[in-house]
């Protein structure tokens, strides 16, 4: 059977969509060095508890639920009508149509709360991000990568690293969006000039700093680390997050990691298609509501599943935890708390991986708690800070 990332790859060029696959399930509670941890098993075999058997007011829990369904996006359409002219010109292909805001909430990682349709299969925008960030600990944790902070030209010669401003780019220069990589990735320039190509995002000319020294949001930068990625693996990062993340941890057969059209090298004779870190030009993580919050989940028991370390501690640690002065509190591509500014409400220790269309996996290790929710227009504080209050 051909892997998603191959469908995935027809689906970008038009000629093919993904096909699902049944699921079998079973339920696992471990015993971890940790103590003793729930695990959902596969498909919807997933335990629903009482919140008050888990010391959380049902009440208070049910009112910040009925709150969120009230805050529908108004930023992305439910066609993505309005998606070049706020990003610009596609390179991808988009959905027909997306869900409603929908969401989930776990508890010690059992379901407490869901509504909507959690099971539809819509893009995630730039919460792809913190998928690419794993991708890079695991690339780490297999020595693939000496260092974070080696220049990614030591391990890349495919032309891209080869200026005087881009040999100095590093690993965890990518990871922190603060590399000022230089150049053009699938026809979008690293400087977000010009309208066609980055609708409302188009920015003023500036001149570029050192590598390191300078934070933006920068799909073309990010797409740039992605392609170097697929260039270590000499694999479609698809395929990587798959055998080594998404089916150990019992997600679906329905996500997909859709390229752009124009996105395809070749690697060792073969045409692979190198992925984006979001959906701002069409294609990206297209991905359900659950398989989300197994993703959180994986992150809030520090990369463990089950009896398997999937991601080492140390890289859990690492990406989530503020990396310096530049930028905003960031980690490596995960949104931070450590000032307490972006969710006043929450712990400094929650973290999140955030995406347009207000896309959004939030993790509390204090309270052991994940919130995956999609398409809404609040700030994610506003629901964290009812469901904390909820908390007995």
């Amino acid at each position: 059977m051909l892997k998603k990332t191959t469908l995935a790859f027809l689906l970008a060029l038009g000629l093919l969509s993904c096909q699902q696959q049944p699921q079998q399930t079973t339920t696992t509670a471990q015993e971890t060095s940790e103590g003793k941890y729930y695990y959902p098993g596969k498909g919807d075999n997933w335990e629903k508890k009482n919140p008050e058997e888990l010391g959380i007011d049902a009440t208070l829990l049910q009112q910040a639920v009925e709150w969120a369904k009230t805050q529908e996006t108004n930023q992305i359409q439910k066609d993505f009508s309005t998606q070049k002219e706020i990003f610009g010109e596609p390179l991808g292909p988009l959905p027909e149509s997306r869900a409603n805001t929908n969401g989930i909430i776990l508890k010690n990682g059992y379901i407490v709360a869901e509504w909507g349709d959690t099971k539809a299969v819509d893009p995630t925008y730039s919460v792809a991000k913190s998928f690419l960030s794993t991708l890079l600990g695991l690339t780490i944790d297999r020595g693939m990568i000496q260092s974070i902070n080696d220049p990614v030209a030591k391990y890349v010669k495919d032309g891209g690293y080869n200026s005087e401003q881009n040999s100095k780019v590093t690993w965890e220069h990518h990871a922190r969006q603060t590399s000022e990589w230089e150049g053009e990735m699938w026809g979008k320039k690293h400087d977000f000039i010009g309208k066609d190509a980055f609708g409302r995002g188009e920015r003023k000319p500036r001149e570029l700093q050192e590598p390191g020294t300078f934070y933006e949001y920068n799909d073309t930068r990010i797409n740039r680390f992605a392609l170097s990625m697929l260039r270590l693996w000499e694999k479609p990062l698809p395929e990587v997050l798959e055998d080594e993340i998404m089916d150990p941890i019992d997600a679906s057969d329905t996500w997909k990691w859709v390229p752009y059209r124009n996105s395809v090298v070749e690697i060792n004779g073969k045409q692979m298609p190198s992925v984006s870190g979001g959906t701002r030009w069409g294609g990206g993580l297209w991905i359900n509501t659950r398989d989300e919050a197994r993703f959180g989940y994986l992150f809030l028991r520090n990369g463990r599943w089950k009896d398997k370390q999937l991601l080492s501690e140390d890289w859990v640690k690492k990406a989530t935890t503020s990396r310096g002065p530049v930028g905003p509190d960031y980690g490596y591509l995960w949104w931070l708390n450590t000032e307490g500014k972006a969710w006043p409400d929450a712990p400094t220790t929650s973290y999140a991986a955030l995406g347009a269309g207000q896309n959004t996996v939030w993790v509390d290790p204090e309270h052991d708690i994940v919130i995956v929710w999609r398409w809404h227009n609040g700030n994610p504080n506003e629901l964290i800070k009812r469901v904390l209050g909820a908390v007995k």
